[in-house]
């Protein structure tokens, strides 16, 4: 049965690292959904989050084979029940709509938009967002003119443990 995971990768610092990565997942053929890359809280050592829809097997062997890269320290797998993640949505609605309509202004409310700048013409809002609340969100705001919106890619942190690269002392 396929269902969400999140792959966490502890990697060197090298620009050549993502095209070795994504060809694991383009060799089997896996929707890559979101992908991050940030440092981590290790000096020089940088954590790749991606998320993929795929059964438990073929997550667990895509992860053995990112491990065999060279400059690939751990990769670990979990389902959304193990890990706390977020994601961020931007989106971007005519300001005249928020003066004008109430139904508008309980939404937001609903969703606990903020806004991040107002000026005369376009109001733009951030929300913070976990499974397809946005999806629901950006339905609802295209009644009210959306102009643009964007989501960031997810990231993630495990519920358990002291981390992959402490619990694993791969630097040891």
């Amino acid at each position: 049965m396929k269902e969400q995971h999140t792959l966490t990768i502890y990697t060197e610092d090298r620009f050549d690292l993502l095209n070795k990565i994504m060809l694991v997942f383009t060799r089997r053929n896996i929707k890559i959904e979101s992908l991050n890359i940030s440092l981590s809280e290790m000096d020089d050592i940088y954590k790749y989050t991606i998320l993929i829809t795929e059964s438990s097997e073929a997550v667990r062997n895509v992860a053995l084979q990112i491990e065999k890269i060279i400059e690939v320290f751990k990769c670990s797998y979990h389902t959304n029940e193990d890990i706390v993640w977020t994601q961020v949505v931007l989106f971007k609605i005519p300001t005249n709509q928020i003066m004008i309509n109430e139904k508008l202004n309980d939404l937001l409310r609903k969703y606990n938009a903020r806004h991040l700048n107002v000026d005369s013409s376009y109001t733009i809002f951030e929300y913070t967002v976990q499974e397809t609340q946005s999806i629901n969100l950006i339905k609802e705001l295209k009644e009210f003119e959306l102009v643009e919106f964007i989501e960031s890619s997810r990231i993630a942190i495990a519920k358990s443990g002291n981390g992959v690269i402490k619990e694993q002392n791969i630097f040891e």
